[in-house]
C-alpha cells in the first residue's frame, strides 16, 4: 500500500508537468500513504478486536491492490481472534 501510494505520486508529478503535482500529492496519495504506515504498525495487533477493525477499515477506504490484502488480513485477525 506504501510503495503504490508513492509510485502513484511519482507517476502524477511526472506524466502531468503541466498541471500542478501539489493536487495529487495532498489528494489520494498522501491518504494513501498515511494509511499504510498505519496498517503496518496495526498489522502486529490483528488479534486484538479492535486493530483487526482499524485494518479492515484502512483495506476499505485504501483500495488498490494493498487496500484489498489489508482487508483481507484485517478479516483473518477478526477471525482469528473469536476462532
Amino acid at each position: 500500500m506504501i510503495i503504490f501510494s508513492l509510485l502513484g505520486m511519482l507517476s502524477y508529478a511526472i506524466a502531468l508537468p503541466f498541471q500542478s503535482p501539489l493536487g495529487g500529492l495532498f489528494g489520494a496519495g498522501i491518504i494513501t500513504l498515511i494509511l499504510g504506515i498505519i496498517a503496518v504498525f496495526g498489522s502486529k495487533r490483528t488479534s486484538e478486536v479492535i486493530w483487526a477493525i482499524v485494518l479492515i477499515v484502512i483495506g476499505f477506504i485504501g483500495g488498490g491492490i494493498g487496500g484489498l490484502l489489508v482487508l483481507i488480513g484485517g478479516i483473518l485477525g477478526l477471525l482469528s481472534h473469536f476462532i
